[in-house]
């Protein structure tokens, strides 16, 4: 698999990140094996979890893998910290909170050290400076080697990123953001998208499927067995079954046709070529639906496959996000 630079760092990772959202909840150890074991077949590298996934499960699942199963020289193991199981406070950004989530993803993870490690999302209660701080703690005790962030808005990771720019050699810059983004959902091109390419951070996009609606599973109903029946993510994957979403999907199936592929790599294959993109995260339910998402390496889509689809996807874009020579 090809291998990408994330951001502006010396850090390279496959073009493709396996998720573990579903680890160690709905994949169990057998299925959490399978797909870590075929992804690593295919040349992946980068391993995405967050201290939250599973209550836990996620990161001791990978850590029973590493070495176990693949080198853990071989792969780029990223986790994240800040979100907490609590209602009214749901994400805690204070370096004594980090650091010790920290700390205990690496005891869940066996390692001393973790290759990618970010801020799971922005908070505002917390000074941001004091937030940045522990991902500069985290490098420069060896305890993780890159740093970045999740769920940051435009004016937040450009303000972060710029923070961590401004002291070079003090602070670690960050080397990429995940947020989510696919053909039902561009609305990082407004604003986030922009800061990134400018002040050199990668993306990693989350849910490039848009939720498992592109793969176009959900055209005639919901599937059983799938996301969208699911108690528990059901919500989750509803707001991209409306009218709008199903003439994208329409579309996507229509380009799949024509390539004699599946809508899936269609989809897949589109995020990942987009300008920014380092690596989507694919989360797989077994190793059968992550070896198609893998069988993408192969295909790029022409230039008017490519302009089609961001025709039909295009997000509206008013002031003050519009081309100024256009007022």
């Amino acid at each position: 698999m090809e291998q990408r630079h994330l951001g502006r760092t010396g850090l390279r990772v496959s073009r493709i990140g396996l998720g573990t959202l579903t680890w160690g909840r709905d994949t169990d150890e057998h299925d959490a094996a399978d797909q870590l074991k075929a992804f690593w077949d295919a040349g992946g590298t980068l391993v995405d979890t967050a201290d939250v996934y599973g209550g836990g499960e996620a990161e001791y699942l990978l850590g029973r893998f590493l070495d176990a199963l693949v080198p853990r020289q071989d792969l780029v193991v990223a986790t994240k910290a800040g979100s907490v199981p609590d209602p009214y406070r749901r994400v805690d950004g204070s370096r004594g909170h980090l650091l010790a989530a920290l700390d205990a993803s690496l005891e869940r993870l066996g390692t001393d050290y973790v290759d990618l490690w970010q801020i799971h999302a922005f908070d505002p209660g917390t000074p941001l400076e004091e937030t940045l701080q522990a991902l500069d703690i985290a490098v420069s005790s060896g305890r993780a080697r890159y740093a970045g962030v999740a769920d940051f808005s435009g004016w937040q990771l450009a303000k972060a990123a710029t923070w961590q720019l401004a002291a070079p050699g003090l602070r670690t810059r960050l080397a990429c953001t995940q947020m989510e983004y696919s053909l039902l959902q561009r609305g990082i091109e407004r604003e986030v998208l922009p800061a990134a390419l400018d002040l050199g951070v990668g993306l990693l996009p989350s849910s490039p499927l848009g939720r498992g609606v592109l793969t176009g599973k959900y055209r005639t109903g919901t599937p059983s067995g799938s996301r969208g029946a699911s108690e528990q993510l059901a919500p989750f994957v509803e707001p991209y079954l409306d009218e709008a979403a199903s003439r994208i999907v329409d579309a996507v199936a229509t380009a799949a046709d024509g390539l004699a592929t599946t809508p899936l790599q269609v989809a897949l294959a589109w995020v990942r070529d987009r300008p920014g993109v380092v690596a989507p995260v694919v989360g797989a339910r077994n190793a059968r639906q992550l070896g198609e998402a893998l069988s993408v390496e192969a295909l790029s889509l022409p230039d008017e496959i490519c302009q089609a689809l961001d025709d039909v996807s295009a997000p509206v874009h008013r002031y003050p996000d519009q081309d100024w020579s256009t007022l």
